[in-house]
């Protein structure tokens, strides 16, 4: 029942009605009803009212579903005027009211009064003053409550109010249309606006009937975006409800039903008008006091309510329909579930990796979103490769975007959902456990940022699955955004090409491209990814190409390779240097500069960031060793004071550094005048870069009789073929094709069937498979007897760049002392090996003098005052062959204009 008033009794006399006060909930009728009480614990009692001593028209009826021959009937006339007066008047307010009587069906009769107490105004009265309302029908005016109501009728008949105005009334009698022909054309004629509506009744918290108007269509809508717990309807037609269906229902009721409100017509389902509804309520709006009585995922094809917010809300409290509800992140600690993290790379479109305080790396996908993707079976050609970031459309663009925004900058980064490791099946790979999270940076959602320009779609879930975005409205309303505006993936223009050469490991065409970009000087480019702390590969958007990049100037730790049924290990340091490299550099806007290229169409040159000399940083930081080969190179000097200072810490790779004395140093330096002494050695092989391998002659017999005794001792002992494991560094035996054992170290593994040994009493390379190698005894190892190869280099002399006229010169040493006896002085040292002259063992002709004659090589000149006579005899050579136009010079003196073209310098 409605809450009850105070008595308003008295002791002696006729019995005074109980005053009552409750809210009115719903208007029947002109002269019915509905009180309710206040809410405690639940939804309240009730209670219709009918006005004593007065008749209003009876409101329009549809005809029952059942009876089939039954005729709807129509308004009688003033009727809804006489309800909307009452509605307009009463709805949501407080009255209170007295009982007079009560029939034996349990109708009650009485008076209404709009306020607290009965001195306000009389809701019957008002009803007759506006000839809206008669009096009963032979009701005598025998109290005073009866004199008003007539004084009231006289008033309103002389003044012409209502239904003693002229005319029938037919004008308040409504064309009511309780069914839409076209449901979809009906909403799509609104146009998105607004239609003023009464809602006339409340099925369930997102369920009402509503009156558009002025039209008079009587038709049934749902709250676009939202489901609330309903009644189930039972086999004997009762209804049930569902938990916190009637606190939903009451919800809605005390705040929308007979209340004027706004529709928005948005869809057509199942003959429901599903709509966006704005009504005239308090600033919080419907959603933030149905927090925990609706769900915001209903229809996952739809536009989203406005009430994601308070839904989060409500989960995060686990308010009434919530309250088991478990969050996809409850297992996380907080410091887990949010956090400040530094990018470091971009994946794609929809996936990030972070740097986090602790120094983790940790992949974060992007919630709710999807990135480009291949639509249709015959958009690849099925013979070419697909490289997802330049042949899937605005994949590129998309990645771009993230890349110019986030690398190395710090993002806010808030945990939505953890979604699981899923195995393969027939059309969907396998997925490991993925992290999906909101991140932000300067408070712009770029999920939503990049949803906006259209570079990535929403991702649309079914009604159950909570695992999702915490922003998902704002997300929907971006790609909503997208789609009119016609941006990116939603654009009717053609879709971006992007035509990007790969040229790495293609040595014609890197041969080819060599020259151009040697002349360009300083490019811009992209690390687009990180082999080691020396090897990378580039994207030159001005060129549009792929290139593998070295760094020049620098000698850094090898990582380790994973190989068919093999582990190849690392140097000490390599994985420290990658990732330093990687840190720096990756997805990082550089300039580099390509002074060459190795025979595998690797480019070589010096890569700049931020204006810092990438080779220079990473011995700055002990993770490389100068190379010899940067003695002629600009950066020398830099070079050379890092690895100084690094040498000094004794730090990473100068870990074990010993420096070298004072006194043993000073006299070379001093030195004012070339030491010659030559000493016979026998040249073994001469390598393609013009460094060739030596044999000292005075050891020659040990190495004979080693050689004699260990191939003795595989004869009684041969190695069983696939025994012997190769382990990169390590020394073994390997069987060369002349059918020999010889003593070899493990270079490189490919595969079992391809091993890279050098041979170390020889100077010679071979690949071989692992069955043509053994264990080598610890009788014959480098401890009974060093490598007997030693490499050496020629003094004096540049050797070509040029393939072609590298070859010419490597050739004619071939010829002249491959397999011969010479005579052997150390010139000077290098980071690489010694440089030497070299003579004839008859003649004491001088090699690299001979190539100097030749025009197959240039003078290195050096400064050192003890090397200028050499050097001057040298260069004298030198001009005699430029002269004679032999070879390098048959063109005459090409170094004015392309000496860097060719890797010369004067």
């Amino acid at each position: 029942m409605a809450s009850s008033a105070q008595s308003g009794g008295s002791s002696g006399g006729p019995a005074v009605p109980t005053v009552q006060r409750g809210i009115i909930k719903m208007v029947l009728s002109g002269c019915a009803i509905i009180v309710r009480g206040q809410p405690r614990g639940g939804p309240p009692p009730e209670r219709q009212i009918n006005l004593s001593n007065i008749r209003a028209g009876n409101l329009a009826r549809r005809a029952a579903a059942t009876q089939p021959d039954a005729k709807d009937t129509p308004d009688e006339p003033w009727a809804f005027p006489a309800r909307e007066f009452l509605r307009k008047k009463l709805i949501g307010k407080e009255v209170c009211f007295t009982i007079e009587n009560k029939t034996p069906q349990g109708r009650e009769y009485g008076m209404i009064y709009l306020g607290k107490d009965t001195n306000g105004e009389n809701i019957a009265e008002s009803l007759v003053a506006e000839g809206l309302a008669t009096r009963r029908e032979g009701m005598r005016a025998n109290n005073p409550e009866q004199n008003r109501l007539s004084e009231c009728e006289e008033q309103a008949k002389a003044a012409k109010k209502g239904m003693w105005s002229e005319g029938n009334g037919s004008h308040t009698i409504r064309d009511l249309k309780y069914t839409i022909e076209n449901p979809r054309h009906f909403v799509d004629s609104h146009h998105q606006k607004p239609v003023n509506a009464i809602i006339e009744h409340v099925r369930d918290g997102s369920v009402v009937r509503a009156l558009l108007l002025p039209d008079y269509y009587l038709v049934t809508v749902m709250l676009s975006g939202i489901k609330c717990p309903t009644f189930r309807r039972e086999a004997d037609g009762s209804e049930t409800p569902e938990p916190f269906a009637a606190e939903a229902k009451f919800f809605t009721e005390s705040r929308l039903l007979q209340r004027d409100v706004q529709i928005i017509l948005e869809s057509c389902h199942n003959q429901n008008i599903l709509e966006w509804q704005h009504h005239r309520a308090p600033p919080e709006g419907r959603f933030r006091t149905l927090c925990g009585l609706v769900d915001c995922s209903l229809h996952p094809g739809r536009r989203k309510a406005e009430g994601g917010r308070e839904v989060r809300f409500a989960k995060e409290r686990r308010l009434r329909i919530w309250r088991d509800y478990v969050a996809p992140t409850a297992n996380l600690d907080q410091k887990d579930k949010q956090f400040v993290a530094k990018v470091m790379q971009v994946l794609n479109a929809d996936a990030i990796v972070v740097k986090l305080n602790s120094g983790d790396y940790k992949t974060i996908h992007l919630s709710s979103i999807r990135p480009p993707r291949l639509e249709g079976e015959n958009t690849q050609d099925k013979n070419k490769k697909l490289r997802p970031l330049y042949d899937i459309p605005y994949m590129f663009e998309a990645r771009e975007f993230l890349r110019k925004k986030l690398i190395g900058k710090k993002v806010n980064v808030t945990v939505d959902y953890i979604r699981p490791a899923s195995p393969a099946t027939e059309t969907v790979p396998a997925f490991s456990e993925r992290t999906c999270a909101t991140v932000t940076i300067g408070g712009i959602n770029i999920a939503e940022a990049l949803v906006s320009k259209g570079l990535a779609t929403v991702i649309r879930y079914r009604q159950d699955d909570d695992q999702r975005s915490s922003h998902y409205d704002e997300l929907l309303a971006a790609e909503a955004r997208a789609i009119k505006n016609g941006k990116g993936l939603h654009s009717k223009k053609e879709v971006p090409i992007h035509r990007v050469a790969d040229i790495s490991g293609d040595t014609q065409k890197a041969k080819q491209f060599l020259p151009f970009l040697q002349r360009a000087g300083r490019s811009e480019a992209v690390v687009e990814y990180v082999f080691s702390g020396s090897r990378l590969k580039l994207y030159l958007p001005k060129e549009t190409c792929l290139i593998t990049f070295l760094l020049a100037g620098i000698e850094c730790p090898r990582g380790a390779r994973n190989l068919p049924g093999l582990v190849q290990e690392g140097e000490p340091f390599s994985e420290e240097a990658t990732l330093f490299t990687k840190e720096l550099v990756l997805q990082r806007e550089v300039e580099v500069e390509v002074e060459s290229m190795d025979k595998a169409g690797n480019f070589i040159g010096w890569l700049h960031i931020d204006g810092a000399n990438l080779s220079v940083l990473l011995v700055e930081h002990a993770l490389s060793k100068v190379h010899f080969t940067a003695e002629r190179s600009s950066y020398y000097k830099s070079l050379l004071s890092a690895e100084e200072a690094a040498k000094q810490k004794k730090e990473k790779v100068w870990a074990h550094y010993e420096e070298q004395p004072v006194e043993e140093v000073m006299p070379v330096l001093e030195e004012k005048e070339r030491s010659a002494s030559y000493k016979p050695v026998f040249v073994t092989e001469i390598t393609d870069d013009l460094h060739f391998y030596v044999q000292d002659v005075e050891t020659g017999t040990q190495l004979e009789k080693l050689m004699e005794n260990m191939r003795n001792d595989i004869a009684s002992h041969p190695p069983v073929e696939g025994s012997y494991a190769p382990r990169r560094g390590e020394f073994c035996i390997a069987k060369f094709v002349d059918g020999e054992w010889y003593r070899a170290r493990v270079e490189k593994v490919e595969s079992p069937a391809k091993i890279h040994v050098f041979y170390i009493d020889y100077g010679n390379r071979e690949v071989l498979p692992s069955t043509r190698l053994g264990t080598l005894s610890p009788a014959f190892s480098t401890r009974v007897l060093p490598a007997q190869a030693t490499e050496y280099a020629f003094a004096f002399i540049q050797v070509p760049q040029d393939d072609d006229a590298r070859t010419d010169a490597v050739d004619s040493v071939v010829r002249d002392i491959q397999n011969t006896q010479c005579l052997l002085n150390v010139e000077h040292l290098s980071a690489g090996c010694p440089h030497v002259t070299l003579q004839f063992a008859d003649s004491k002709g001088d090699v690299g003098l001979g190539l100097v004659k030749e025009g197959l090589v240039m003078v290195e000149v050096r400064k050192e005052k003890q090397f200028q006579k050499v050097i001057t005899e040298y260069l004298n050579a030198q001009e005699s062959a430029k002269s004679a136009r032999l070879n390098l010079w048959r063109y005459g003196d090409f170094r004015a204009d392309d000496a860097d073209e060719f890797g010369y310098s004067r």
